[in-house]
């Protein structure tokens, strides 16, 4: 598949939301997502390709707008990159599997799980409720 149709794909499979964040590294804005406050248990995998990346054991509460995770999934492989973009040094995460925009992590999260706070767009995950599994 050419990446003329590759793009295509993404563009009818997604949103409109989903196709900026996840293919372009755009940013939903604060507090709008609707994974933000999702507190039920369950799993939240790539909105492109259905990776698991984080577990709701991992998820917490760090009140920075978007869902909030301390750790992620152990076969998540989620890759790094450094971001330099909008005069800040931060460090881009993408899903390991399909090369998706998901946020960025930071070193303000709780130190008992490492100190890490995955900081990730809603409209990037697709969660799944233990209680639908």
């Amino acid at each position: 598949m050419s990446m003329d149709d590759e793009d295509k794909e993404w563009r009818r499979r997604l949103s409109g939301l989903a196709y900026r964040v996840t293919r372009l590294g755009d940013t939903e804005r604060a507090f709008t997502g609707r994974h933000y406050l999702e507190a039920r248990n369950g799993n939240y995998h790539c909105i492109c390709c259905d990776h698991l990346l984080f577990t709701s054991d991992m998820k917490y509460h760090s009140g920075c707008g978007w869902p909030a995770f301390h750790t992620e999934h152990e076969d998540a492989g989620i890759t790094r990159i450094e971001d330099l973009s909008h005069g800040m040094h931060r460090i881009e995460v993408k899903c390991g599997k399909c090369n998706a925009h998901l946020g960025h992590v930071f070193e303000d999260g709780p130190q008992e799980h490492g100190g890490e706070r995955y900081c990730i767009n809603s409209v990037c995950l697709d969660f799944v409720s233990e209680a639908a599994e």
